[in-house]
């Protein structure tokens, strides 16, 4: 049996609109139908955790009812033209149903801090100064750029209405990038450099959200 789950500010927020990267997002408080990774008890979803053969790193997933969904995590030091960190997540819905799934982006919490994607563009050409201050180039991006996660399609805060469809027995992987909001948010020790504290995400498939939990310290590092 699903879980009617609210999730509040201090957990994840929840649809988020149309927003910029610094400004107070808005977010709906009423409850919604989630499946939480690691929390399988009486949820009807399966969790679990892989290692990708080709790369060893994790790979977190939930089932249930037909449904997969899975996601990857990485994170870098955002280029020399802006300070930060950028924290990138991917998401691949398969669909084992009968019927069509309809898929949204849904939240994103650090540590309590709101946060929205960004956007992304293949190339800043031919774009005025003002545009090229409010877009992220791929290219530049490592994560994405140097293969460890997929560039097919992304969530952004100027299509965040978008609605993406899987049909049966298909799949579509789907990706974000997120800017860290905090002002120090890396912890480094004899073991390496992480994100401080956990990062939680949703994705809306039909009207049940997937969430996700990444501890920063299983985050991989995949900038240069």
């Amino acid at each position: 049996m699903r879980r009617t789950l609210t999730i509040t500010l201090a957990v994840l927020a929840l649809t988020l609109f149309t927003f910029a990267q610094n400004d107070v997002p808005t977010f709906r408080t009423e409850a919604t139908n989630a499946f939480v990774w690691g929390e399988d008890n009486h949820s009807g979803a399966v969790s679990s955790s892989i290692r990708d053969p080709l790369t060893g790193n994790a790979i977190h997933k939930l089932n249930h009812a037909g449904i997969e969904v899975s996601s990857r995590a990485g994170f870098e030091r955002a280029d020399s033209e802006a300070a930060g960190v950028l924290l990138s997540f991917t998401t691949t819905i398969v669909n084992t149903t009968e019927s069509e799934l309809s898929v949204r982006q849904g939240g994103v919490s650090v540590e309590g801090h709101l946060a929205s994607p960004l956007t992304v563009v293949m190339t800043k050409k031919g774009l005025s100064r003002r545009e090229r201050k409010q877009v992220w180039e791929l290219a530049r991006m490592n994560c994405f750029s140097n293969g460890f996660l997929p560039n097919e399609e992304f969530f952004s805060p100027v299509a965040s209405s978008r609605v993406f469809t899987v049909t049966p027995n298909k799949a579509l992987t789907v990706s974000f990038v997120i800017k860290d909001p905090r002002y120090s948010s890396v912890l480094c020790s004899v073991e390496g450099c992480y994100p401080k504290g956990t990062i939680r995400f949703s994705v809306t498939v039909n009207a049940t959200d997937f969430v996700f939990i990444w501890p920063g310290r299983t985050m991989v590092y995949c900038g240069r």
